[in-house]
C-alpha cells in the first residue's frame, strides 16, 4: 500500500466528503421523526411492546428498501463474500434493539425533546471507538484536532445542561433519574453499534447487504426481551385486539427509521464513524421540533426550563457541526486506509478491490431482479395498507399544520439525498 494517497484520488475523496455531508443532514431529518411514534407509551403500552413493534416495522422495511433498491441477487453475493460480517451485522442488530427499547422509557420518563439530545452523545462513544479501531483522526492536522475538541466540549456541555433542565424544568415525568439513565444507555450502545458498521464498510460491503442481515438481530432481541421481561407470552405485544388500531403507526416509525438509518450509515461510510455519527445528530433540532412543536412538550414550560433545552440543543448542534466540518486530509485517510489492509489481511480481502468498493467505486455485480423480489416488495406494501385500514388516530393532542410541514422537508430531504447517491455511487 502506498504511504500517502495519490493526487489523482483528492478530487473523489472531496466528493465523497461532501456526499457524506449531504446523507448526513438527510439522517437527521428523517431520525428526528422515527421516535415520534413512541410518544404512544403514554397511552399505556409498555415500553417493550412499543419496541417490538416498532422493530417489527423495522424488519419490514429493511427486507424491502434492499430488495428495491438492488435486488436479492445482489445481497446475498455481497453476504456470500463476506460472511465473516454476519454474526457482526447480528450483534449490531442486538444492540440496537436494546438500545432502541431503553430510548421509550427515557421519552416515557423525561420527554422527546429532553432524551433526544441525552443519547445523541453517542457521537462521544463513535468518535472513540472509530479513533482506537479504526485509525480515524489519525495523522489529522491541528485544525481537525481542534474542531473535534471543540466539538466534544460542546456536546459534553450540551448533556450537562439538558440532564440539568430535567431536573429543574418541572416539566420531566416523576421517574427522571431513570429516564436520564436510560437516555445514557442507550448513547453507549447505539455508539458502539457503529463499530460493526465501520468493519464491513471498511470490508467493502454495501450499507444494504449490512443492514439486511442486521434485522435478524434486532428482530430476535426484542423478542427475547418480551418474552423475558414483558410478560412472556401474555405480552400485550402478542395482543392483536389492542395493537390493532396503534400498529399502523409503529411499523411506520420503523420505517422512517430504516430511511434515516440507511442514510446515516452511508455518511459513516463516506466520513468515518467520528465524523458520520455527529452529523446524523443533528436530528436533535428535528426531535426538538416534533417534541416541542408538533406534540406541545414545552407548553407548559417557564422559561427558564425553555431556555435551557434551546441552549442546551444548540451546543448540541453546533459540537456535532464542528465535529464534521473536519474535512479528513490525505495523511489521515492513509491511516484509515491502513486500516482497511488490516482488515483486508485478517479476512482474505484483495485490498483493491476493497478501497474501489469502500469507495463508492464498486465492482461489477448483477443487481437483476428476480421474481421473488417483487413478491417481497409487494408483500411489504400490502402489510403497511392492511394496517393503515386498522388504524386509529392516537388520541393525542398534536399540531397538524406543523406535522405537515416536517413532513414536506422529509420527503425533501430523501429526494435530495437519494438523487444524490444514485447519480455519484448507485447506492454503492
Amino acid at each position: 500500500m502506498p504511504d500517502t494517497v495519490p493526487l489523482n484520488s483528492v478530487a473523489r475523496l472531496r466528493q465523497l466528503h461532501i456526499l457524506g455531508v449531504v446523507c448526513g443532514l438527510a439522517a437527521g431529518v428523517w431520525l428526528g421523526a422515527a421516535e415520534a411514534p413512541t410518544k404512544l407509551v403514554n397511552a399505556g403500552f409498555s415500553p417493550f411492546t412499543i419496541s417490538l413493534c416498532m422493530v417489527a416495522g423495522v424488519f419490514t422495511a429493511r427486507w424491502t428498501f434492499p430488495t428495491l433498491l438492488k435486488g436479492t441477487s445482489y445481497v446475498f453475493a455481497d453476504l456470500r463474500e463476506k460472511k465473516h460480517l454476519i454474526v457482526w451485522a447480528i450483534l449490531a442488530g442486538a444492540l440496537w434493539a436494546v438500545a432502541n427499547t431503553l430510548t421509550v422509557f427515557a421519552i416515557r420518563d423525561v420527554g422527546l425533546a429532553i432524551a433526544f439530545p441525552l443519547w445523541n452523545t453517542n457521537a462521544l462513544v463513535g468518535l472513540l471507538w472509530g479513533r482506537l479501531l479504526f485509525n480515524e483522526l489519525q495523522g489529522a492536522g491541528k485544525a481537525n484536532l481542534a474542531k473535534v475538541l471543540l466539538g466534544t466540549v460542546l456536546i459534553i456541555a450540551a448533556a450537562i445542561l439538558l440532564g440539568f433542565s430535567t431536573i429543574h424544568g418541572g416539566t420531566a415525568g416523576t421517574h427522571v433519574w431513570a429516564g436520564l439513565a436510560a437516555a445514557g444507555g442507550a448513547s453507549l450502545m447505539w455508539g458502539t453499534m457503529y463499530v460493526p458498521y465501520r468493519k464491513a464498510y471498511l470490508s467493502g460491503m454495501n450499507p444494504l447487504s449490512f443492514v439486511t442481515v442486521f434485522t435478524v438481530g434486532e428482530l430476535v432481541t426484542m423478542l427475547t426481551l418480551v418474552l423475558t421481561l414483558d410478560g412472556g407470552v401474555h405480552s400485550t405485544a402478542f395482543h392483536w385486539h389492542l395493537l390493532r388500531p396503534i400498529l399502523f403507526w409503529l411499523f411506520l416509525g420503523g420505517m422512517v427509521w430504516v430511511v434515516g438509518d440507511l442514510f446515516q450509515q452511508f455518511a459513516c461510510k463516506y466520513l468515518g464513524i467520528g465524523r458520520g455519527i455527529p452529523l446524523s445528530n443533528t436530528n436533535q433540532l428535528w426531535g426538538l421540533a416534533w417534541g416541542a412543536l408538533v406534540f406541545g412538550e414545552l407548553a407548559t414550560a417557564d422559561s427558564a426550563h425553555r431556555w435551557m433545552v434551546i441552549g442546551g440543543s444548540v451546543l448540541m448542534i453546533l459540537g456535532a457541526l464542528s465535529v464534521s466540518t473536519a474535512v479528513a486530509s490525505a495523511k489521515e485517510t492513509t491511516s484509515v486506509h491502513r486500516a482497511l489492509l488490516r482488515e483486508c489481511d485478517r479476512y482474505g480481502l484483495d485490498y483493491n478491490r476493497t478501497l474501489a468498493a469502500q469507495s463508492g467505486d464498486e465492482f461489477d455485480r448483477a443487481e437483476r431482479r428476480r421474481p421473488w423480489d417483487y413478491v417481497i416488495v409487494t408483500v411489504a406494501c400490502l402489510v403497511f395498507i392492511f394496517l393503515a385500514l386498522q388504524a386509529h388516530v392516537p388520541a393525542i393532542t398534536m399540531n397538524y399544520r406543523v406535522m405537515a410541514a416536517l413532513v414536506v422537508v422529509m420527503v425533501a430531504a430523501l429526494v435530495w439525498c437519494a438523487g444524490r447517491l444514485w447519480r455519484q455511487t448507485h447506492f454503492s
